[in-house]
């Protein structure tokens, strides 16, 4: 494969464009100028540190080191889904039960695609592990926190309903069916939109990432496709785990309601 490679001159050029976002915020008065700063330097400071790790940990091919690294990213993805929540439960629940979800769904989805698909050798080949964990994990991480952020919100507006339900006998998972729904729906959003714009509207960005290092097209769009149906099969187990996991937060073995587990919106 051939690629052009991009020099500091060329980072420098396209960081300029981020002054677009801030001239956007200064005209509509939308405070975001520091935060744009300081997600900016985030960002540029973990891809340049994240494409140092990952290119000496492919030249280990230890699964040791993979594990590790796998590990790093689905601890700190669980921290994000918690970060995003406007509803937060007391204690390390919620982190939990994000993380055990994402390691669920993210060994599920990265297993199925490195042994049942790829079939790589060695199978636990980190050039081929990390990506693809790493776009199950991004993908699935904001599919359940949109699940647990919309029925957390939900559950507190529709309080009275749901409490009307549990008193007439429900249990409480029909009590909080219509929520659950509403809050599956939203989690699974994304990837469906996504599903549905590639091709046409966009090229994904491991497909474009893949043409502009020289993969054949064809080829580029096989894996994209693959990877297309990867997310979306792990982000619906994930959504669905999640909003009952949720379920489960805010109620107990006597099926009652317990808000009283959840933090204050101002906290």
């Amino acid at each position: 494969m051939t690629y052009v490679p991009l020099d500091i001159t060329d980072l420098m050029l396209a960081a300029s464009l981020i002054l677009i976002n801030g001239a956007v915020s200064w005209a509509f008065a939308l405070g975001l100028e520091r935060t744009l700063l300081i997600n900016s330097v985030r960002m540029t400071l973990q891809l340049a540190m994240i494409g140092f790790v990952l290119k000496w940990i492919f030249a280990q091919t230890s699964p040791v080191w993979t594990a590790g690294l796998a590990t790093i990213m689905i601890l700190v993805a669980g921290y994000e889904i918690v970060s995003r929540l406007s509803r937060r439960p007391k204690g390390f629940a919620a982190y939990l039960l994000g993380s055990g979800t994402l390691l669920l769904v993210g060994t599920l989805g990265t297993g199925f695609a490195v042994l049942g698909i790829i079939g790589p050798d060695p199978w636990y080949q980190p050039r081929y592990v990390l990506p693809i964990l790493g776009m199950v994990l991004g993908n699935a991480m904001t599919g359940i926190a949109l699940t647990t952020s919309t029925l957390l919100e939900s559950a507190n507006r529709d309080r009275a309903a749901i409490e009307a339900r549990l008193s007439l006998g429900a249990n409480r998972f029909s009590a909080i069916s219509e929520t659950l729904r509403l809050a599956l729906r939203t989690g699974l959003m994304p990837i469906l939109n996504a599903m549905a714009a590639s091709g046409i509207v966009a090229l994904p960005g491991m497909m474009t990432g893949q043409i502009l290092a020289g993969l054949d097209p064809i080829e580029a769009t096989k894996y994209q496709i693959m990877i297309m149906f990867l997310i979306a099969g792990a982000t619906a187990l994930g959504v669905v785990i999640a909003g009952y996991g949720s379920v489960m937060l805010i109620t107990d073995s006597r099926h009652r309601l317990r808000l009283d587990r959840l933090l204050p919106t101002s906290a």
